[in-house]
């Protein structure tokens, strides 16, 4: 009598595997969330943008005697709906403020910066303005947070 001695996987094994792995490929999707890694990665760059935007700002008004960059004359209380966006370096755009001369010869800024989504190739998705205090606000209002990043000084 001959046995038949069967080397392999059954069917329910394979399944089992199959399953255990897409089970586990889900829970690590769900754990590393790209999406939400990448919103965090783009606030944090428009955290760095609008606090650069405003020190080089800072830094103008103490290198010119207290006087900001002359386009800045918009004063409001709500950074994300009063303030008025920033122009792109070299770039004509109507009703927005232009910072060029902070981005010229890269005394201030090497470069203007950009919001990593909410830039065009007239603004660069930053609003600027002064307060009631006589502060600069400079606010993100496309962030993938909850809530707007707004820096002033």
């Amino acid at each position: 009598m001959k046995k038949n001695i069967s080397k392999g996987f059954t069917l329910i094994e394979v399944l089992l595997v199959i399953a255990i792995l897409a089970i586990l490929a889900a829970i690590v999707i769900i754990a590393i969330n790209p999406a939400k890694q990448l919103g965090e990665a783009q606030d944090a760059q428009r955290r760095n943008d609008v606090r650069a935007i405003l020190d080089a700002v800072h830094q103008y008004s103490i290198d010119n005697s207290g006087a900001y960059p002359a386009d800045i004359t918009t004063y409001g209380t709500d950074c994300i709906n009063d303030a008025v966006d920033i122009c792109q370096y070299g770039a004509g755009c109507t009703g927005g403020v232009s910072l060029d001369e902070l981005a010229e010869n890269g005394l201030y800024l090497t470069e203007m910066p950009n919001d990593p989504s909410g830039a065009t190739d007239t603004i660069t998705g930053y609003k600027i303005m002064i307060n009631a205090g006589d502060r600069i606000e400079v606010c993100a209002p496309e962030t993938q947070g909850e809530e707007p990043i707004v820096v002033a000084r």
